[in-house]
């Protein structure tokens, strides 16, 4: 039995997994996330956070779809784990607590998307400067948008 199909079996949370293009992708409650990521790097390896995003599902609800990626260096594999999350409460736990990498990552969803990761300390803006108004990469962010003048503090 593969990795994969182990996972699978193991996953019992999961409201749908199946495999896409050779990798795991798995469908969770948010409630679910932190404990899958744990057993996916405890028990099967999943040692490597590669990413976090969001895809904008503008007049779905819930609107916002909150995607992290995984690879274990032991197996050769990939996961992929999807969440929905309302407009109105666009919150999902942190995984800084079992990725290091997550900070910044989740720095960078956050700020593009507005999703907000329970637990993460530090939410400041890392692409965009501090008083930057909206998330850019949301589908109604308009894109004619003029943002506040900041002022420019030589070094």
């Amino acid at each position: 039995m593969s990795t994969l199909e182990r996972v699978k079996e193991r996953l019992t949370s999961a409201q749908e997994a199946a495999l896409a293009h050779g990798m795991l992708v798995v469908k969770l409650a948010p409630a679910d996330v932190l404990a899958t990521v744990k057993t996916l790097k405890s028990e099967f390896g999943f040692d490597l956070f590669t990413d976090v995003t969001a895809v904008d599902w503008q007049g779905q609800e819930p609107r916002f779809e909150v995607v992290w990626h995984f690879y274990s260096t032991r197996h050769f594999s990939r996961v992929r784990l999807k969440t929905r999350v309302t407009e109105a409460d666009p919150t999902v736990d942190s995984l800084v607590s079992l990725y290091g990498s997550a900070r910044f990552m989740e720095r960078e969803c956050h700020e593009m998307y507005g999703i907000a990761f329970r637990g993460n300390p530090d939410l400041r803006p890392i692409l965009l400067y501090e008083g930057f108004k909206g998330h850019p990469l949301r589908k109604d962010y308009p894109k004619q948008q003029e943002q506040p003048l900041v002022p420019y503090r030589p070094i």
